[in-house]
């Protein structure tokens, strides 16, 4: 069972580190930044996002690929990943927008859309990278 949640762990977080990474260092660069931009650090505090990342992939493992994998169903991989990337990302924009000044609504709904579609890919790439290995090993 460790040797699963390693594989379904490592394959999960390439997907999401890659995916985040593209989207956070190209794509959304000038839209956050254009809002939100005096709130800003010059650079991230990488512990953090790095503590961030290790924590939330092994969480999308936990509640979203493992039951894929145990039910041998993408679908629950694809929908338990998206309410979880709803469910952290809306946490975090929603508290923003309740107690910050000159937080973003836009950011806010742009930020829990990507929180989604990253959270349910990179379950959803997860499960099928582990039940792939699954098969070839027997």
């Amino acid at each position: 069972m460790i040797a699963i949640y390693a594989i379904a762990y490592a394959a999960t977080a390439v997907v999401f580190f890659s995916l985040d990474f593209v989207w956070l260092s190209t794509i959304s660069t000038n839209f956050y930044r254009s809002r939100i931009g005096i709130l800003l650090l010059d650079q991230p505090n990488l512990g953090v996002a790095g503590l961030f990342y290790l924590v939330y992939v092994a969480g999308i493992v936990h509640l979203a690929v493992t039951p894929a994998v145990n039910g041998a169903s993408w679908a629950t991989a694809l929908v338990n990943g998206a309410l979880l990337g709803l469910v952290a990302y809306g946490t975090y924009d929603m508290t923003n927008l309740a107690t910050l000044k000159n937080w973003s609504v836009s950011v806010s709904v742009v930020d829990m859309i990507w929180g989604v579609a990253l959270t349910a890919t990179a379950a959803t790439c997860g499960y099928f990278f582990t039940a792939w290995m699954l098969a070839k090993a027997g």
